[in-house]
């Protein structure tokens, strides 16, 4: 079956679908303007390895239910970091530690402040 969603009713539908098992400081970033391989980036914290497996699952059953087949999962095992490539939209699912370390959202903030200098 083929993607029938677009990029933003796929955000709303995997931030719905985080929020329903009770992720933690669900963050959308929008990538358009930044990258040519995704639209969004969408970060959320699960509170143990087991709930971040669970949110990781809880992504693909909801994309797979509105056709969308995950291009990639990643980390699965370990579930510290766990990430769902689901093309349009990528799911960065961590432990707050793993998070805070990695700080993605600092990351990715800092490119878009270097990209409006620019502009």
């Amino acid at each position: 079956m083929a993607a029938t969603l677009d990029s933003e009713a796929l955000k709303t539908l995997v931030v719905d679908a985080l929020d329903g098992l009770k992720a933690w400081d669900i963050k959308v970033i929008d990538v358009r303007d930044r990258s040519s391989i995704t639209d969004f980036m969408v970060i959320a914290s699960g509170t143990s390895n087991r709930h971040v497996k669970a949110l990781s699952e809880r992504v693909e059953e909801a994309a797979r239910a509105h056709g969308v087949r995950p291009l990639g999962v990643e980390g699965a095992d370990g579930a510290e970091w766990i990430l769902v490539d689901l093309g349009d939209l990528i799911v960065h699912l961590m432990l707050p530690q793993t998070r805070a370390f990695y700080n993605l959202e600092k990351l990715w903030s800092v490119t878009e402040a270097a990209a409006r200098s620019r502009g």
